[in-house]
Formats: structure tokens, sequence, C-alpha cells
């Protein structure tokens, strides 16, 4: 599974450059702030896509349906997310299932 570059932002982190992208429109479940936001991240370079990064952020997404108050995914937090990826053995590089990093502890789901 490959990221569209249409619309995916660059970020570099520990000197590996990666792609990064949250889908365009919400899902059903994060528009109604029951579930919250995710993003993809994998390697940017390379000629064969690798394994992708599921990241599930702990936050509600900023264009919910339902007026909750969002932060924006900052610089930071997806460092710190690609970092703890890594730490727990994602290889962005290689080519397998999506790796999934559940980030969403806390988060509570609105009525």
């Amino acid at each position: 599974m490959a990221l569209n570059k249409k619309g995916s932002r660059r970020i570099t982190v520990d000197g590996i450059e990666y792609r990064w992208r949250i889908r365009r429109k919400p899902s059903y479940m994060q528009g109604l702030c029951w579930t919250p936001l995710t993003y993809a991240v994998e390697a940017a370079s390379g000629s064969q896509p690798g394994t992708t990064l599921i990241v599930t952020s702990g936050q509600a997404r900023p264009s919910n349906w339902v007026g909750v108050e969002a932060v924006p995914i900052r610089p930071a937090h997806l460092s710190a997310s690609i970092r703890e990826a890594r730490d727990r053995d994602w290889e962005p590089t290689k080519a397998g299932s999506p790796f999934q990093l559940d980030r969403s502890a806390g988060f509570i789901a609105q009525p």
C-alpha cells in the first residue's frame, strides 16, 4: 500500500525523509467524533513502497461535523509517532502489512 503523492506532505525525522497524509474527508465515525483522527506515514525514498505506518492519534479530527474543538497535527506529534513506531520495530523500507500505532489513550468519544 503506497500513499498518493498528491496531498501528502514531507517531514524529516532523524535524517530520514517521510511522506505523511491525512485522509481528505473524514470517515463517518471521525466526522461525528466517535473515533480519533488517523493518518498514514511512509518512507519517501526508495523505488519500492515499504510498510505504511497507520497512526491513530488521541485527538478529534479538525474537520469534524459536530463542532468539537480539535488541535491540528503538529510536526512534533508526527516525529514522536514515527520514533515510537521505529522503537516498536516498524521498518519503513521493508514490504509488509500496514503497521498500526495506537496513540489514542485518553480519547473520549463524543455522544
